[in-house]
């Protein structure tokens, strides 16, 4: 009988933004919203973000993503037996945006492939179910993917909520290691808080029911946010035996810059430390956490041997962390 790994490790990161950027300005007039962008930027920390051209899918997003991961990775499309997509705007009802995609990048293995809806911790329960799959020994080379279109999903007549997100993808190839990689996991839900952030409907004899738009308590999601991510991220360091003191980079769910920064100061984790995209991103949901890391790995904050710090917080409420050595 063959050996179970020992470890599930990152060997390759990509991502992928649609367009180009559109700042606040932009928005703001294409819209007609009463907002500005000093309103913006001293509320949320956000300048920009990218959209998605209509009809312009999930798994379109997450192709080039993966492409450019197994090529970080040194890997084919055909070293790949799991694909893990992390979503809340798949491509259809059915099939899964995972399967579009395990077809897009031309793996006939037969490998698993499936969507998990998680909303904004998306990739951190998707990064620690592949972890299991792989350390089980039942698969060797995976890949996690982060892909939203919340776009599709905006009420662009809310100024409350629709100047917050952005579109994007970003993935990971997870493969079995004999050296240390995922050092610890934690994902958790209360679905008694599922009224402060959701979109309250469904499609029904081929109609929208109920709200078809994203509906957020702003106030809420902070002061909930802020105290379950560093819950989450103590969990974490504690299985692993582990300080804060002793990471390298902090990567937060891209939600607004105030989240960041309190999450940040409660860790007692350095400014310096904490890595911010979501002032040129916005929040891209189940996309930010690999966009970031993606974007720090290949502009050489993140190098070989760091020790990272994943956490997610998202409708429903959801949240999860991923201890890893990169």
């Amino acid at each position: 009988m063959s050996q179970l790994p020992k470890y599930a490790r990152i060997t390759g990161t990509g991502s992928f933004l649609p367009g180009s950027p559109i700042g606040n300005a932009e928005l703001i007039a294409a819209h007609r919203l009463e907002s500005s962008d000093d309103w913006i930027v001293e509320r949320t920390g956000i300048r920009a973000r990218h959209l998605a051209a209509s009809g312009v899918t999930a798994s379109e997003l997450a192709l080039p993503a993966c492409r450019s991961a197994l090529e970080a990775a040194g890997r084919k499309p055909s070293d790949v037996d799991l694909v893990i997509v992390a979503t809340s705007t798949p491509d259809f009802i059915f099939p899964s945006t995972a399967a579009l995609l395990q077809a897009k990048l031309g793996i006939a293995s037969g490998g698993a492939a499936f969507d998990l809806q998680a909303v904004c911790s998306g990739f951190t329960y998707a990064l620690s179910v592949a972890e299991k799959f792989i350390r089980s020994g039942s698969h060797r080379c995976a890949l996690v993917v982060g892909a939203e279109v919340f776009s599709r999903i905006l009420d662009w007549s809310d100024r409350g909520t629709c100047v917050l997100f952005g579109d994007g993808a970003g993935a990971v190839v997870l493969e079995a290691a004999d050296e240390p990689g995922i050092l610890a996991t934690a994902i958790h839900a209360d679905g008694s808080h599922h009224g402060i952030l959701s979109v309250p409907g469904q499609i029904c004899g081929g109609q929208p029911t109920g709200d078809p738009f994203l509906r957020m308590d702003g106030q809420a999601v902070f002061k909930f946010a802020v105290k379950v991510l560093a819950d989450v991220a103590n969990e974490v360091l504690a299985a692993a035996g582990m300080s804060s003191d002793e990471l390298d980079w902090l990567i937060p769910h891209q939600a607004n810059l105030r989240i960041l920064s309190a999450t940040a100061k409660k860790l007692h984790v350095p400014t310096e430390k904490c890595i911010a995209t979501v002032d040129r991103h916005g929040n891209t949901s189940a996309a930010s956490i690999p966009l970031a890391l993606d974007e720090s790995v290949r502009g050489g904050k993140i190098k070989r041997g760091d020790t990272v710090l994943l956490e997610g917080v998202g409708g429903g409420f959801t949240w999860g962390a991923a201890l890893l050595k990169f």
